[in-house]
């Protein structure tokens, strides 16, 4: 047995049974003993943002991770984009990077670099296997790692190491430490504070506070104290659905989202950070909650979020159950030219039920999310990490994750363009994954943020850097050769129809809503 079979069984018999990868010649090894092992699903990316993109999708649908397969330092550097939105996303993840045998590094060869320097900002464990000794416990530890944390631990495989005989080891199962329980006196401490600012708390919602069961008790809590409910400005996941209590999201730009939170007194936060300005503005503070605001934390992103949830509820005396809330659906379809606030309406009446939403629109259909209140249940997650071209890779592993549910990937063109090769890979795994690309030929978002400058007229120079209409993107041939069925909607009626018959239909489409 090598080495490689002593990672591939550490990580099957630890419930790690998919692999996204984009390997190299020094992985070869490591592929082979892959081979062997046909109980390990292996997913081929065309682009390592693909790959890495994946596993966080998968992961943060299933609640365990999945393993990537990287070549060398270039191809984690080139994966390293959705790493930072998987670590962000507190994804657990297990990053497999191989690397030169260890006796070929002194000779410099082209493809050496430093790839644990290359690795560390963007994982929440780094670890070398030194020879083939050392693979099963360093396998072990990126595994404790990964799942408790949770986050991104990344195992670095020379060759050598992946080619050695470790006849003498054998794959274990790991008992994986329990999430960390709140103190008592901390939830006391948050209960006290509760008290002193009746009707004017934010509670913001992370990790598995912002999924079903941890919104019903954060709602108990929000219902005895009259706490408003929030989720992060880039959530990672929430559940929604009106058959759920509403969890506002905190808006992206600073302004508005002091204008929300400006009558909030206290913040509590469970599961996540004070949310703050994504970018600092001349003149402009980088808080958002308001200078007065008192903020604690509940539960920290390692704690149990859904003990201390229930500890507090018990000590607020907040009642056991929360009366449903009666929210109807949003009114009839939009008619006429599309738009992007149409685009919003139309995916959010026709959402089916248990439906995941990747969305990466940014600019375009922004209310979309507010009218997932009224929508049929489903799952929303975003770029966490503002590392823009996840949407099409998360919404691959999302679909690789539940296969029995239908993906939607409302996804801006711009940002689309990075990782549109996923599209291949959905196209050769068959996977369920409807795909509607805001067509807005344009970095909208950059607009936006040169207006957050100050600056009134952009000029030849910034339009070049922003503007991608010349030549025009042609989202239907691009689909069409990565293999996914495609057509163009430029009317509100034409996308309907077309989101109907995407939804009704299995296998990857994409639709180009030009607007």
């Amino acid at each position: 047995m090598t080495g490689a079979d002593l990672l591939c069984d550490t990580l099957l018999v630890n419930g790690i049974d998919v692999c996204f990868a984009n390997p190299g010649t020094s992985e070869m090894a490591f592929v082979a003993a892959l081979d062997r092992k046909p109980q390990m699903r292996c997913i081929l990316g065309l682009f390592e943002g693909v790959v890495t993109g994946a596993a966080d999708g998968y992961g943060r649908m299933t609640g365990r991770p999945a393993a990537t397969l990287l070549h060398t330092g270039p191809g984690l550097a080139n994966g390293l984009a959705n790493l930072h939105n998987a670590k962000r996303a507190r994804t657990p993840l297990v990053n497999i990077v191989g690397d030169h045998a260890s006796y070929h590094l002194k000779y410099n060869a082209p493809l050496t670099s430093d790839i644990d320097s290359l690795a560390r900002p963007m994982s929440d464990w780094v670890g070398r296997a030194r020879g083939p000794a050392e693979v099963g416990a360093t396998a072990e530890a990126m595994i404790v790692a990964a799942r408790t944390t949770p986050g991104v631990a990344t195992m670095i495989l020379p060759a050598d190491a992946a080619w050695g005989d470790t006849s003498h080891a054998a794959a274990r199962k790991i008992d994986v430490p329990k999430m960390r329980a709140v103190d008592d006196q901390q939830v006391a401490a948050v209960a006290e504070a509760l008290r002193r600012h009746p009707g004017r708390i934010g509670m913001v919602l992370g990790g598995e506070a912002a999924l079903a069961g941890g919104i019903e008790l954060a709602a108990r809590a929000a219902a005895a104290t009259g706490a408003r409910l929030f989720s992060e400005v880039l959530p990672a996941r929430v559940s929604r659905g009106r058959h759920l209590p509403n969890v506002e999201r905190i808006p992206y730009p600073p302004d508005l989202a002091r204008a929300v939170l400006k009558d909030i007194d206290l913040l509590v936060l469970c599961g996540t950070d004070e949310p703050v300005a994504f970018f600092a503005y001349p003149g402009k503070p980088s808080r958002i909650a308001p200078e007065h605001c008192e903020v604690m934390t509940l539960a920290a992103k390692g704690d149990d979020k859904l003990q201390a949830l229930r500890t507090l509820a018990e000590f607020i005396g907040a009642k056991a159950i929360v009366s449903p809330r009666d929210a109807a659906p949003v009114g009839g379809l939009p008619s006429g030219t599309l738009t992007e606030d149409a685009i919003a309406v139309i995916v959010a009446q026709l959402l089916p039920e248990n439906t995941i939403l990747a969305e990466e629109a940014l600019t375009s259909a922004q209310r979309l999310y507010a009218l997932g209140a009224s929508s049929a249940p489903h799952e929303y997650m975003m770029v966490t990490g503002g590392a823009i071209g996840i949407g099409p890779p998360l919404a691959t592993g999302a679909a690789v994750a539940c296969p029995e549910r239908k993906v939607i990937n409302l996804q801006a063109d711009g940002s689309g363009m990075y990782t549109l090769q996923a599209l291949w890979t959905q196209a050769r795994e068959r996977l369920d994954v409807l795909t509607i690309v805001c067509s807005n030929r344009a970095y909208a978002i950059l607009k936006r943020e040169m207006a957050n400058l100050g600056v009134d007229k952009i000029g030849q120079n910034a339009s070049r850097m922003i503007d991608i209409d010349d030549p025009a993107l042609d989202w239907v041939s691009l689909a069409k050769g990565m293999g996914v069925e495609a057509a163009r909607a430029a009317t509100c009626e034409q996308l309907a129809d077309l989101v109907r018959g995407g939804i009704a239909r299995q296998g990857p489409f994409l639709i180009e809503a030009v607007l």
